[in-house]
């Protein structure tokens, strides 16, 4: 038995959630052995009717998990449904986002390379979300080589395959407020020699809403992203 839990953070997010949850349910449906494997969507403190429609969606979707919680960020947000799939038994964690920007139809490739690795992780070789993220992603590349000497081919993908006994180890070094708790996981991984491997996935635009996320603030996110690595790169992570 190999439950499943597909984990997706939502912040304001009420013009795509609907499709973003029957789109990862019908995967769900799929790997549901003996009712066990479930999708979890965490509401980060949404002011829009996100939270309303993750509630009327779960009255008919009985492996739907709705979760809400007060805002603090996209990181924590993903670290309570980690935590929450790790004590329910999942064998594998999945994670992904709810601005529709990936496939649930390549979903298949990574499930049918679980055993092989202890983590399954995309490649955005073609994003289709503008040069500026393209251009912050070789930054952080340069910024984790520089912190932990260590190369990650796409450290920040909201796709991505885990086994549960391994995340479970390396989340414990993660502070549950951290902001890029998926860049984190991706340096750990790498760093404490897991296998990981990472496979092109297609990277949309935004399907619907508005970025709460801004270039001003990537910059901000940026600077205290290197401050936060260099200092965990001399206490913590070895």
């Amino acid at each position: 038995m190999e439950p499943l839990y597909i984990i997706i953070p939502a912040y304001n997010e009420q013009e795509n959630i609907t499709n973003i949850m029957t789109e990862w349910y019908s995967i769900i449906e799929t790997h549901a052995q003996e009712q066990t494997s479930r999708l979890v969507v965490i509401d980060d403190g949404s002011n829009d009717a996100t939270f309303e429609m993750m509630q009327e969606f779960a009255k008919t979707h009985p492996f739907f998990v709705p979760i809400t919680q007060e805002n603090a960020g996209h990181g924590a947000a993903i670290y309570r449904g980690y935590q929450y799939a790790l004590e329910a038994g999942a064998a594998y964690i999945f994670q992904t986002d709810s601005d529709g920007q990936t496939l649930a139809s390549e979903f298949e490739d990574f499930w049918q390379e679980r055993e092989e690795t202890d983590a399954l992780i995309g490649s955005r070789e073609h994003r289709k979300d503008g040069i500026g993220r393209v251009f912050v992603a070789k930054v952080l590349r340069l910024v984790l080589w520089i912190c932990f000497s260590v190369r990650v081919k796409d450290a920040n993908t909201p796709y991505r395959l885990m086994r549960a006994e391994v995340l479970r180890d390396e989340i414990s070094y993660v502070p549950k407020d951290f902001f890029l708790t998926n860049v984190l996981l991706s340096v750990l991984f790498i760093k404490h020699n897991r296998t990981v491997k990472f496979l092109p996935i297609t990277f949309l635009n935004r399907q619907g809403g508005k970025n709460s996320v801004n270039f001003r603030k990537i910059i901000a996110i940026g600077r205290k992203a290197f401050v936060e690595f260099y200092r965990m790169s001399r206490e913590k992570v070895r």
